[in-house]
């Protein structure tokens, strides 16, 4: 939710990033909610002073009483306050309603380094690491491989679970485990605190973490239950400083999180492609951060520094993607994108996403810091993927294909496998 405060003081700002987001429509918003607003407070002085109205009749009621007098006219005014009371509390309560909502549908305001962009077309590219693949033979996919080689079974599970699910079976099943324990170790040694989450939040924590009206179309809603399936596992640790105030000295608070994760994938990718990149269920571990406000930009290009070292420590080819002002969500103030490069469709596909989301989600879940002097703000919170390791094990499989259709495990998983490669038995 987008502080009230910016849109007093700075109507233009906001409006001007309504426009950059291609929002025009919601422009016109902003005069009707400033509005509303100077109606509310003027109908909260009304109701303050009808109050204190209310305890001076009162108490002089006690007083004509006590000295034997006649209190008829207090007693006639004390009798009609609380109906006038009641109805204006009745259209403040009204006008705040319609404020909320207009708060909860303005986005979040875009950081100065992103590019202005009408959509996904105009994102860019700010760095490629890592050298693509060549191959002297021809190449398969992951499916092709992994079925072949007997360590993963999309079939079966499409009869258990239908479509988007599998089973991952001996080696590449190790492999996963490899993945999970190699960052867990990397991020550790970086002095993050480990966290595994509930996989269900309820509606408050899913709405506070995104726009939950498109949301719903991705999370598995549990029936009869206020409760969600986690599509990751930021969700789930945004909520933990629900309602919340951390003392200033304690912060910045630092987390990665493993979880299973689960989305419907509802939409023009379909969930119909057999295999690994798209699917129903997966492994990932997401990076957190709650800090100062003037912290979060140092922490927001800390956070990118993780994971670009563990895909470089996969050697896996990647690049850097900044969304541009169209392609970004509302609740975003900047996002950036690793996409990991597959042979098989020649293209950098995503793989992990950073975000900083500044006060927008902390402010709807009353997250607070407080420093030396007693004075509260509301946090700002960074999320970042470490790894997903359906995805991670794709590019793996299709960049260590071998031409006898085993895969090389990369060096600094080894010791985690206990073998360097998956091979026909």
């Amino acid at each position: 939710m987008l502080d009230i405060k910016i849109i007093r003081k700075t109507p233009q700002i906001v409006k001007k990033n309504l426009k950059n987001r291609g929002e025009n429509e919601k422009i016109k918003w902003i005069d009707d909610l400033l509005k509303k607003d100077k109606e509310v407070l003027s109908l909260k002085q009304k109701i303050e002073n009808l109050r204190h109205e209310r305890n001076v009749i009162s108490s002089s009621i006690n007083k004509l009483k006590k000295e034997n007098k006649n209190a008829s006219k207090e007693i006639k005014k004390a009798k009609e306050l609380p109906s006038k009371i009641k109805q204006l509390e009745d259209k403040f309560s009204k006008l705040n309603s319609d404020i909320s909502k207009y708060l909860n549908d303005i986005p979040n305001l875009l950081h100065s380094s992103v590019k202005i962009g009408k959509d996904e077309t105009q994102n860019k590219v700010t760095k490629k690491w890592g050298v693509i693949p060549k191959f002297n033979f021809p190449i398969k996919n992951h499916v092709e491989l992994l079925e072949k080689l007997n360590v993963v079974d999309f079939d079966s599970s499409a009869k258990v679970s239908g479509n988007g699910f599998y089973y991952l079976k001996g080696e590449l099943a190790l492999l996963n485990q490899a993945l999970i324990r190699f960052v867990i170790d990397f991020m550790a040694k970086k002095n993050y605190s480990y966290i595994e989450p509930p996989l269900m939040i309820n509606r408050k924590v899913a709405a506070a973490a995104g726009d939950l009206s498109a949301f719903e179309d991705a999370l598995y809603k549990i029936e009869s239950e206020n409760l969600y399936l986690i599509p990751t596992s930021e969700h789930a640790i945004l909520g933990l400083l629900y309602n919340k105030v951390i003392n200033e000295k304690d912060l910045p608070l630092k987390f990665f999180g493993y979880s299973m994760c689960f989305r419907k994938e509802i939409g023009s990718h379909g969930i119909n492609e057999k295999g690994l990149w798209r699917t129903h269920q997966f492994n990932k571990i997401e990076q957190f951060i709650f800090c100062k406000p003037q912290d979060s930009w140092k922490y927001y290009e800390e956070l990118k520094k993780n994971s670009e070292q563990l895909y470089q420590k996969l050697k896996l080819p990647y690049r850097v993607l900044e969304m541009c002002s169209g392609d970004i969500s509302a609740w975003k103030a900047k996002t950036e994108d690793i996409e990991v490069y597959r042979p098989t469709t020649k293209q950098y596909e995503e793989v992990g996403s950073l975000s900083n989301c500044t006060d927008y989600q902390a402010r709807d879940l009353n997250m607070k810091g407080v420093d030396n002097k007693r004075n509260k703000y509301v946090l700002h919170t960074l999320n970042n993927t470490a790894i997903a390791t359906s995805r991670t094990m794709v590019a793996i499989v299709e960049n260590y294909q071998q031409k006898d259709g085993s895969i090389k495990v990369p060096l600094v998983l080894r010791k985690y496998t206990g073998f360097n490669k998956i091979a026909s038995k």
